[in-house]
């Protein structure tokens, strides 16, 4: 994680799934409230800027909504649309840098099957089932797949920050969120 993110304004962590809805988990993650179930890395770019009034910064509410009300798990699941495996594993490598693009892949030494063998190690963590969502629009989410070579890409703000791309996991046990911010 921290080869893959060194070069990212980044959140990425996991925390514990103790409720049937994952979404309060993955609020729970954002508010640093639990710690990674197996004590693995937290990178966390925006932890001096959080104050009390709000917990899960720089993660917030819909726009639409008051910017001091405190996140919920419907805000969280609201702008989030399930993916499958293959484009997670490339969402993952996307976020890497801001803009959210595989051309971020250029600045690694490694190749692209290198690269992708790290994502599928982060994603073996979960388990061989889970589910994954995301607020990234690459191409336009269609049946579940994000679509890397378009020239298009959108996505549903979460946080203060004036772009935002990321990939929530969710597993049995846990659920891991993979956040990439461009100030």
């Amino acid at each position: 994680m921290r080869h893959l993110y060194e070069d990212a304004f980044t959140f990425d962590a996991t925390g514990p799934r103790r409720h049937e809805d994952w979404r309060a988990d993955v609020l729970a993650v954002m508010e640093r409230a639990v710690p990674d179930p197996r004590g693995w890395v937290v990178l966390d770019g925006a932890a001096n800027e959080r104050v009390a009034e709000h917990p899960a910064y720089p993660f917030r509410p819909a726009h639409k909504a008051d910017p001091q009300r405190r996140l919920t798990p419907a805000d969280v699941g609201d702008r989030l649309y399930e993916i499958d495996r293959a484009s997670a594993e490339n969402l993952l490598l996307a976020l890497t840098d801001s803009r959210c693009t595989l051309r971020n892949l250029e600045r690694f030494t490694e190749s692209f099957d290198e690269l992708q063998a790290m994502a599928r190690t982060v994603l073996a963590r979960y388990g061989d089932t889970f589910t994954c969502y995301t607020n990234v629009t690459v191409g336009g989410p269609r049946n579940g797949v994000l679509d890397f070579d378009s020239s298009h890409w959108g996505y549903s703000p979460m946080t203060f920050y004036w772009e935002d791309a990321g990939l929530v996991i969710v597993s049995d046990t846990e659920v891991g969120l993979f956040w990439t911010f461009e100030c």
